[in-house]
């Protein structure tokens, strides 16, 4: 009895000046292969991609009309709220920081104009009375207060850096100021570890302090392992913020 072998297409040449790339019609996989595939299942066929480009856009724009609104201070929460409000189910649509944060910006400038301004001089204020509070632990401004950024609730997020790891608790207790201790995962250079994190009321607001080791003071600083290193600006160019309106891009470290 003859078996019927499935009909199976030939490999084709691919014409000189053809497009031979892992989309083109024709392209096939084989075992062991990682990318050969006419259009794979995890491809975005070209059709679709001006759609997922739009709506990466108006996660983007509520992304950060969320932030702004509502004082969120996490990204990563704020692309998943928006994709949720919209519908959208699918994870290349989620837009980096860096596209959320130029919304951001553009929101404020247009629709929070004078308070943002009037805010984030506010908060760099208290940032600079705090940072001279705690000038022995080489204090450092980070987050969106620095960057101009904070919204409606945003807290300051200052970090300082001692060889004693309970100094900053001790120094607290001493002043009867109290707080709230918690930790968190940084990356220092590509180590990760357990960051000491005091949160206290300052004049009304909420104190984030990120508690780091002397040596770390010289090295790069994330809060994941691919991300961006932590922007930050010292004593000198906080106060040069506040008192002489320096660009805060040129204080950043």
């Amino acid at each position: 009895m003859c078996k019927t072998i499935p009909n199976r297409e030939a490999p084709r040449r691919v014409p000189k000046g053809a497009d031979s790339s892992p989309l083109s019609p024709g392209f096939r996989f084989s075992d062991g292969m990682i990318a050969a595939s006419p259009v794979s299942r995890f491809s975005v066929p070209k059709e679709n991609k001006p759609k997922l480009q739009q709506m990466r856009a108006r996660i983007a724009a509520a992304a950060a009309r969320i932030m702004a609104e509502d004082g969120l201070a996490d990204f990563a929460l704020a692309k998943r709220k928006a994709a949720r409000q919209l519908g959208a189910e699918d994870t290349r649509s989620l837009p980096g920081n860096e596209e959320i944060e130029a919304e951001l910006r553009a929101y404020q400038a247009l629709y929070q104009g004078e308070e943002q301004r009037a805010r984030i001089r506010f908060l760099r204020e208290r940032a600079l009375e705090a940072m001279r509070l705690f000038e022995q632990f080489r204090p450092y401004l980070a987050g969106p207060v620095l960057k101009g950024t904070a919204g409606r609730y945003s807290d300051i997020d200052l970090q300082l850096f001692t060889d004693d790891g309970k100094a900053v608790e001790l120094f607290l207790l001493n002043r009867r100021i109290p707080y709230d201790a918690s930790h968190e995962r940084h990356f220092a250079g590509d180590q990760a570890r357990a960051v000491s994190v005091l949160k206290l009321d300052w004049q009304g607001v909420v104190i984030n302090l990120a508690v780091y080791t002397s040596k770390e003071e010289r090295g790069t600083l994330r809060t994941t392992h691919l991300g961006r290193p932590i922007e930050r600006a010292g004593l000198q160019a906080v106060n040069q913020l506040v008192f002489g309106d320096a660009n805060p891009q040129a204080t950043l470290r």
